[in-house]
This record gives structure tokens, sequence and C-alpha cells, in this order.
């Protein structure tokens, strides 16, 4: 015996119309807030440099123990990374900057 749904017509419209309101929504979205968003590109970078997790990069050169030792004192002391490591020479500074380039991290290591 072959059942039908008298409902499915019903939901399918429901269906349609979620959808419609879903991407209008996204539409106004985007015309409302992301066409005028501005990027503060040098609050990004206070942030960027004054987070601890920057440290990662610098394990393969001085290891785990001294990178993670490193972060431990930053949080403390409420100074960069950067700074620590330049205050204790443990890196040359060419090489750090190197290292601490935050738009080589987000690249392929090809790149």
């Amino acid at each position: 015996i072959l059942e039908l749904n008298v409902a499915m017509p019903v939901m399918a419209e429901a269906m349609m119309e979620s959808i419609h309101l879903l991407a209008s929504g996204a539409d106004v979205f985007v015309k409302k807030l992301l066409a005028q968003l501005e990027v503060d590109q040098k609050r990004c970078a206070e942030l960027i440099e004054q987070s601890l997790m920057m440290v990662t990069s610098l394990a393969p050169d001085l290891g785990y123990d001294a990178a993670a030792q490193l972060a431990k004192e930053a949080y403390e002391n409420g100074a960069t990374i950067r700074q620590l490591v330049s205050e204790q020479q443990l890196i040359d500074p060419a090489r750090l900057n190197q290292l601490l380039d935050p738009d080589a991290m987000t690249r392929p290591a090809g790149d």
C-alpha cells in the first residue's frame, strides 16, 4: 500500500521560506556590517606581539623547556616574548625577527 504524507508540501514550503530568510539575513549582514568593517592593523599587531603563543616558534631553536619557561616568565612579568629573548640575548636579533614573524607562521613551509 502506498502511503502519502499530506504534510510534505507544507514542510517543503517552510524549508524554502527558511532558506530565503537565511540568505536575506546573510545579505543584510554583509551590507550593514562587513562592507564597512575596517581592520585596525596597529591593534592587531600589538595583540600578536603580546601573545604568549609566539613562543612556539622558538621551541625548535631554544628547546621546548626553555620556550615554556620563557612563556611562564612573560606571563608573570607582563612582558612580550620578544622583549625577554632580546634582554636575555638568547637568539640573534635577525633570527628572532624571522622566527617571530606572524605572516611567515601562516604560510606553508615552502612559500
